[in-house]
């Protein structure tokens, strides 16, 4: 073989080594070969954990929902249902006797262990019981389970303040969202009105500074639509947070409008129902009761208890003999007294909160029913038509300034006029539903038919 045929043959073994150095990776990357065992698992938990989760669509509730849900997630009722808990633990505790009582005893046992002669020990077994007297354990019980009804009440005092600040939440997502809708639709009013505005500049039937005006005047209107969405998810934000459970998975919309329904009201009947509704007040009659249990059992822990003991008294060399005591506390200067003065000082708190709070409450009603009546009538006076003509000027405002006979100042005005008519409007009829949602607090009692 020749020399230059060697180096022919030397090239392309060159070549093809490179090739294959180059071609290989490319190869396993377009068909890599499938992991096993651990190296497989790894693999696909990384995959799982880069994927991005699909978020979850909204869900609308109504106010029924809201509170529906309310009632079985919120945090705060799940930490004030503890309470109830705790007291029937109480109830418990309160059935419980004293345990007995084992001694075991050693006797003559020598101080001096270096003598030859031991005296002969004697041991002891004693079983001794605690018998209570005066009834106390069935007044503890009966306390425990007034305490029980106790917390019971105040745990429906939480619920029922709870639920109606819940509904105001509510009420303010949809006033938010009110607002926005008409925010968003002023800004399409005032888009058409530009783009006529521009056609009119075009054609030199308007001077440029009118439409410069109207262009200044967009930056309003596209600011009130962005401090409206701020708003609108402020609330939304809220009322998730209040309805409890997960707040990542609590994505919601709600579903309703700020609807005016007329109601009227008997301050008389608006009282009755308050006074034997609300659960503030049950408490405290339940405090009273409470406090009455606590005197009669305080009044029964004065009284001495008896132990009764009996055992063995064992000799190893000799005989055995059996033991029987009665020990009783006797109450010379100890007689419980000032328990019994606590709990007859309870006992007056407790009446004196019960006045306080039928004042309250009395008061309560008063008040929401004067406001209601107010917010009642601020709505009449838009409904009387004034919002059906703040809509009439503004569309014949438009329908002039395309006929030539108005000027787009005339236009903005009339859109202004009509977009803080509707707030104002929409506000009112905010209030009014917080009026209403006032009245049900001071009576603790749904009044919406």
């Amino acid at each position: 073989m020749t020399q230059s045929r060697i180096q022919t043959v030397a090239r392309a073994l060159v070549v093809a080594v490179i090739l294959c150095v180059r071609v290989n990776p490319i190869l396993a990357q377009e068909k890599p070969e499938p992991l096993k065992g651990i190296n497989a698992k790894s693999a696909a938990m990384l995959t799982t954990s880069q994927q991005t989760p699909a978020s979850p669509a909204k869900r609308s509730i109504t106010i029924s929902d809201a509170v529906s849900i309310f009632l079985q997630q919120n945090l705060q009722l799940v930490a004030a249902r503890y309470d109830i808990d705790t007291a029937d633990a109480e109830k418990l505790t309160a059935r419980l006797r004293p345990n007995p009582e084992l001694n075991v005893g050693l006797q003559d046992l020598p101080l001096d262990l270096s003598g030859n002669v031991l005296t002969e020990q004697q041991y002891s077994y004693v079983i001794s019981q605690t018998f209570e007297l005066g009834g106390k354990r069935l007044k503890r019980i009966n306390a425990a389970n007034v305490n029980s009804d106790l917390a019971r009440g105040q745990f429906q005092t939480v619920v029922w303040q709870l639920t109606n600040d819940l509904k105001r939440k509510f009420y303010a997502v949809l006033l938010t969202q009110s607002l926005l809708k008409l925010a968003q639709e002023n800004q399409q009013t005032f888009a058409q009105t530009i783009k006529h505005t521009t056609e009119l500049y075009q054609l030199g039937e308007i001077s440029g500074l009118d439409l410069k005006r109207l262009e200044v005047e967009k930056l309003k209107f596209d600011t009130d639509v962005a401090n409206s969405e701020k708003d609108y998810e402020v609330a939304v934000r809220d009322l998730r947070v209040t309805l409890g459970g997960d707040y990542r998975a609590m994505d919601i919309d709600v579903a309703g409008t700020l609807d005016y329904q007329p109601y009227e009201f008997s301050l008389v009947d608006l009282r009755d129902k308050a006074l034997t509704a609300r659960p503030d007040l049950k408490a405290a009659q339940l405090s009273e009761r409470a406090a009455d249990a606590s005197i009669r059992l305080q009044d029964a822990q004065r009284i001495p208890d008896v132990t009764l003991g009996a055992g063995v008294n064992q000799v190893p060399a000799g005989g055995s003999s059996f033991i029987f005591g009665v020990g009783v506390t006797l109450p010379i200067h100890d007689r419980n007294q000032g328990e019994r003065a606590k709990a007859l000082i309870e006992k007056k708190k407790a009446q004196n909160e019960q006045q306080f709070i039928t004042n309250q409450v009395l008061s309560d009603v008063d008040k929401a029913l004067v406001a209601f009546e107010i917010q009642k009538r601020r709505v009449e006076l838009y409904r009387t038509g004034v919002l059906t003509k703040v809509d009439e000027i503004q569309n014949l405002t438009e329908f002039a300034l395309k006929a030539g006979e108005s000027s787009t100042i005339d236009l903005l005005d009339a859109i202004r006029t009509r977009r803080d008519t509707l707030a104002s409007y929409y506000q009112t009829l905010f209030d009014y539903q917080m009026s209403l949602l006032d009245l049900e607090l001071a009576t603790a009692t749904l009044l919406k038919k």
